[in-house]
């Protein structure tokens, strides 16, 4: 059957592109007719076998790029797996959409489409026609909390209802056998037909009201040949109260025996299915708290400096290049850089280090942060969507709504395992009617009933997206942002861990870390030698400067400067001719080093450069700079062996550097003199090795070996995090942030594992009880109020064991806390 799509063509700018775009279309396989309209930049493809990412790969090939866009629904009403792959079927089956994830935790549908062909409207009004209720991106935004809350409202109402008929219920046809004397009171009281029609009257509004969405909702799933819970649900309920309706009103066209009553049951089964809807709604709003608290952390207004003085606004108004002033106490509303003023920021948000950090003129400060101690005013330079907050609640939104590997099996299963279970249920009718005891349609009847209330599969739907999403939201608290829920899985699952040297093991900028005098203290020669270096722009003497100037020390005037690039430099203090550089500057200068060659050795074979100094061609000191370790590294490398990985280094340093760093952060595997765009290859190699690689970088110049890992961790800071490549980002730049989310992808993998033990277990273990299979051996048949309660326990568990994961890392935060005060 032939079809047509719209496809969005940009960069097309003349005739010439159009024909390139005409040809490469026409040229795949299954296109009946191809044609381009320049002005609209549109491709009309007919096609009849071809794929719509094939057409879209024609495209590419000819040099353009198709018009896609995403979008993230709302999806009120889902309950289980079935309905997650239904809305799944309906949305893909509309022309134009090219992929469609669908999220039973978060209850959103991200689409993927072709905005040419087909617009949300359309793809709204499919997840409608499935039966579903679709939100909008603007009205999720704006009503998703209230919706669940009303949603939350409407359950507890409906199970307040249903619980105060049901208890008398209850009473009424199971009291007589549990307590002594009832029987006689209530046939004193009314005649055992009255209290039969009784039943009814209080069964019907339970079923038909407080049960009306397992109804309306199980009638559209049938409807649609896609069964799911409600359906198994309302066939059971339903079941069980046409039964006893028929029985009550027509018993004659019941054989002999089998005249019984099960009102009691329908409406426990609704009473129970709603309990646990009720608490189960709880427990998931509270695996969503994470985004909540971030959303909140925004200020709604900021107060900005104007010609007139100060003009308080909405923070969405805020604009790049406005001056905000902000207060002790008060949250700062967008990103931007301080320019007058400072103090002390809690960036806990972002980094998840209690410890307050120092802002003075020229640092950044992010939006969300909370500043403490003082007032200042800063320029704004990121807004709205731009900043790191805004960035941070996109990224662990995605996360959330993406799908692990894991996921889409258990969705694969999910989408054959109620109609399986239907049939099990029809079997099971059918062989107690044929082979069961008298009265054989009762048995049968509460049988097959049970088989459909045990087998549903809504803990299997809430396994993986409840997990995803508190691990998410956790480790977003804890500063570590993981891009989507696959990345988490493949981190589970790595074996070795390639570091980066510089910028990830170490601070990424040289610094003095040792110095020796001759002759003098060492603040005067440090003072001197910062004197001349203060003339020189090389990286090393910037260092030795910062080093002076962070002791308070004065430095004094310098003339007559001369400077050898590759040597050293040399200037006039006071008296004395200063001389600073490397050892070939010393000895084309005729300056005797013996008395430091034991010295120079030592700091040689440590990987620092020894840096000498002279005064009117005396030796008077020896200073070692070198890129100093950052805190943390070496804690941070036995964590990581301590889980089980090998750990090595890349780096493009010499190998006497790279290896006595290694050393002193304790890795044992080096690869030193690496290029950048070798790095990627050696990461390759490792994983032709077998290994599973994670690469942690800096994320820019290390972006092509972090694509090529099989999870890229990228270390970064604050206002850098767009430009991170990483799929896991360390937002405090502490490399134990990163045997942390190793850590948190086991143990997330791992609940999910028992989740998925939990409600494939449980199914496999109690769809042959309610079947009664065991029944010839020990008479045990399940009761279908009892089944009804064993499913929903099944759910809350799986959503319970996820919640679990919201205290990871808390004894070590807390110790960390210690530490800091």
């Amino acid at each position: 059957m032939t079809q047509e799509v719209r496809i969005g063509v940009g960069g097309m700018s003349c005739a010439s592109c159009v024909a390139r775009v005409e040809r490469a279309i026409a040229r795949a396989p299954g296109v009946a007719s191809a044609t381009v309209n320049l002005a609209a930049g549109t491709a009309v493809v007919r096609y009849d076998q071809a794929t719509v990412p094939a057409l879209l790969d024609a495209v590419r090939s000819a040099g353009y790029e198709p018009v896609l866009e995403s979008v993230t629904f709302g999806v009120g009403g889902m309950t289980c797996a079935s309905c997650v792959a239904r809305v799944e079927r309906a949305i893909q089956a509309v022309p134009g959409v090219i992929e469609a994830t669908v999220n039973l935790g978060t209850e959103s549908a991200t689409v993927s489409y072709l905005p040419a062909t087909v617009s949300p409207e359309r793809i709204a009004q499919s997840i409608r026609a499935a039966g579903y209720e679709p939100a909008t991106p603007e009205q999720r935004t704006e009503t998703d909390e209230t919706r669940k809350a009303q949603e939350l409202r409407r359950l507890k109402s409906d199970l307040r209802v249903a619980a105060s008929l049901t208890l008398p219920l209850l009473l009424i046809s199971m009291g007589p056998m549990v307590v002594p004397g009832l029987d006689a009171l209530m046939a004193k009281l009314a005649p055992k037909g009255l209290w039969a029609w009784l039943e009814l009257v209080l069964a019907t509004p339970v079923l038909f009201w407080s049960g009306r969405r397992f109804l309306a909702r199980g009638l559209t799933e049938l409807r649609h040949l896609s069964p799911g819970m409600d359906s198994l649900v309302m066939l059971g309920s339903g079941a069980a109260y046409l039964y006893s309706l028929l029985a009550l009103t027509l018993p004659g066209v019941f054989p002999a025996g089998t005249v019984h009553l099960y009102f009691e049951a329908a409406a426990v089964i609704v009473t129970l299915i709603l309990l646990g809807r009720y608490l189960e709604a709880v427990a998931k709003g509270r695996t969503s708290q994470a985004i909540r608290r971030l959303v909140t952390l925004q200020p709604k207004t900021a107060r900005i400096i104007g010609p007139d003085g100060e003009i308080e606004i909405p923070a969405d108004a805020v604009v790049p290049g406005d001056v905000i002033q902000v207060r002790p106490g008060e949250r700062i509303p967008v990103d931007g850089t301080l320019t007058e003023g400072g103090s002390r920021v809690d960036e806990s948000m972002i980094s998840g280090e209690p410890v307050p950090v120092r802002k003075d003129p020229g640092d950044a400060v992010i939006g969300g942060t909370l500043n403490q101690t003082g007032s200042f005013r800063y320029r704004a330079t990121r807004v709205g969507a731009e900043t790191v907050l805004a960035q941070i609640i996109r990224l662990v939104e995605d996360a959330q709504s993406g799908k692990p590997p894991i996921q889409r099996v258990a969705d694969r299963i999910a989408a054959v395992f109620v109609p399986l279970v239907m049939l099990v249920a029809l079997v099971t009718f059918a062989v107690w009617l044929w082979l069961g005891p008298q009265p054989a349609l009762s048995y049968a009847f509460v049988a097959a009933v049970s088989v459909l209330l045990i087998a549903c599969p809504c803990a299997m739907g809430l396994a993986t997206p409840t997990a995803i999403m508190v691990a998410t939201g956790r480790g977003a608290a804890l500063g570590i942002l993981v891009r989507n829920g696959a990345a988490l899985e493949t981190l589970a699952r790595v074996d070795t861990l390639v570091l980066d040297k510089t910028g990830t093991l170490t601070e990424g900028r040289p610094a003095l870390v040792a110095l020796h005098a001759y002759g003098m203290e060492k603040d005067t020669a440090l003072a001197l030698t910062a004197a001349v270096e203060h003339h020189s722009e090389h990286p090393i003497a910037a260092a030795v400067v910062a080093d002076a100037k962070a002791r308070g020390l004065t430095l004094p005037e310098v003339a007559q400067i001369e400077a050898e690039p590759g040597f050293g430099i040399q200037g006039q203090v006071g008296e004395q001719r200063i001389a600073v550089g490397a050892r070939r500057w010393m000895e084309r200068l005729a300056v005797s080093l013996d008395a430091a060659s034991e010295v120079a050795e030592r700091l040689g074979a440590e990987g620092q450069t020894p840096i000498y100094v002279a005064a009117d061609g005396r030796l008077i000191a020896v200073l070692a700079v070198a890129d100093p370790i950052k805190a943390g590294s070496r804690e941070a490398i036995a964590q990581l062996r301590a889980l089980g990985l090998e750990v090595g280094m890349l780096t493009g340093d010499g190998r006497r550097t790279a290896e006595a760093i290694a050393r002193q952060v304790g890795i044992t595997r080096v690869l030193a003199e690496v290029l950048p765009a070798d790095k990627a290859a050696e990461v390759k190699r490792l994983q032709a090795e077998g290994r599973r690689v994670a690469f942690v970088g800096d994320g820019i110049n290390d972006a092509p070996a972090l694509a090529q890992a099989d999870v890229g961790i990228a270390i970064g800071t604050g206002t850098d995090i767009a430009v991170e490549a990483g799929e896991v980002i360390l937002m405090q730049g502490d490399l134990r942030g990163t045997a942390a989310a190793i850590a948190l992808a086991r143990k997330t993998l791992r609940t999910i594992r028992i989740n998925f033990f939990w409600a494939y277990a449980y199914n496999v273990a109690l769809i042959p009880l309610a079947a009664g299979v065991f029944f010839p051996l020990t008479g045990w048949l399940l009761n279908p109020m009892l089944a009804a309660a064993a499913m929903s326990v099944s759910s809350l568990f799986v959503v319970t064991n996820s919640l679990r994961l919201r205290r990871f890392g808390q004894a070590t935060q807390g110790s960390r806390q210690l530490a800091a005060k």
